[in-house]
């Protein structure tokens, strides 16, 4: 099967499925993985992230709620292709408070290689990928979704440690803000076979003084070959402090990304 026909099916599934979707790339508990989805492997998933407080005097803390699907589309052993689209709302039932979400689709992709591909032993995992590619840029409004974020990552599993993975990100300036939309990824993860072999453990870091900037710690519980769930906490802009020229330093130490908030991710994989 040719490779346009097989993205096109792949397409068309993703765009049936998601009526109400979202599926952000595969990720360790807030930024992308390494790991790219094999082919015809399809999953869904069920997100929220519930804010700590929600005090307006801190800034816009929206609770946020998705729904998604994604889809490995390369049948390729050694290189693998994941598309998705994302729909993401807020807790607020008026979109004139919260306006992004007058424009809740994104989109993703990410293209990547195992561990030790192409067989040759100790090679790292390579992924490369795009998120948050929104439909939505009212600059009169200051208001924008397309982040556009670009980003490339390698990750090594070691004995006894597990996985680190490492990598960085470019995304629009318009959306993330002029100076902050760039910045560093790093993340570790770990199966924990020596409690069970159902449980897995995360903590990732993105930098940038941005919406998306944080530490988020969690793990993963998985139930069945197909339902999994992960619990975390994702600590926005942990490092964040404001200045003179920061224009919201008038209000307060405004955090860009908000309180933090609890985490749930139910995956489905099909």
């Amino acid at each position: 099967m040719k490779l346009g026909r097989i993205v096109a099916a792949a397409s068309a599934i993703v765009a049936l499925a998601c009526g109400s979707a979202l599926a952000t790339p595969s990720t360790q508990i807030w930024i992308p993985s390494p790991d790219v989805k094999g082919f015809k492997d399809i999953h869904i998933d069920i997100d929220s992230y519930t804010r700590f407080s929600g005090k307006s005097e801190n800034g816009y803390n929206p609770n946020l709620y998705n729904i998604g699907v994604s889809a490995g589309v390369l049948p390729l052993e050694n290189v693998k292709l994941e598309v998705g689209v994302d729909f993401l709302k807020s807790g607020y039932q008026d979109d004139s408070v919260y306006g992004y979400d007058r424009a809740p689709f994104y989109f993703n992709a990410k293209l990547g290689t195992p561990e030790d591909a192409f067989g040759i032993k100790g090679l790292p995992t390579f992924a490369i990928g795009a998120y948050n590619l929104g439909t939505y840029d009212k600059p009169e409004r200051g208001l924008s979704t397309r982040q556009n974020i670009v980003y490339g990552l390698v990750g090594k599993t070691l004995p006894v440690i597990g996985r680190l993975s490492a990598g960085g990100y470019y995304g629009a300036e318009r959306a993330l803000g002029k100076g902050a939309n760039s910045g560093v990824m790093a993340s570790w993860d770990r199966s924990m076979p020596e409690i069970s072999d159902k449980l897995w453990l995360a903590a990732d870091y993105m930098s940038g003084n941005n919406a998306n900037g944080e530490v988020s710690i969690g793990g993963s519980w998985t139930f069945s070959k197909q339902i999994s769930l992960v619990v975390g906490v994702v600590f926005f802009n942990p490092f964040y402090t404001t200045s003179a020229s920061d224009p919201s330093s008038g209000n307060g130490n405004i955090n860009p990304g908000g309180k933090p908030a609890l985490t749930t991710q139910l995956d489905i994989a099909f």
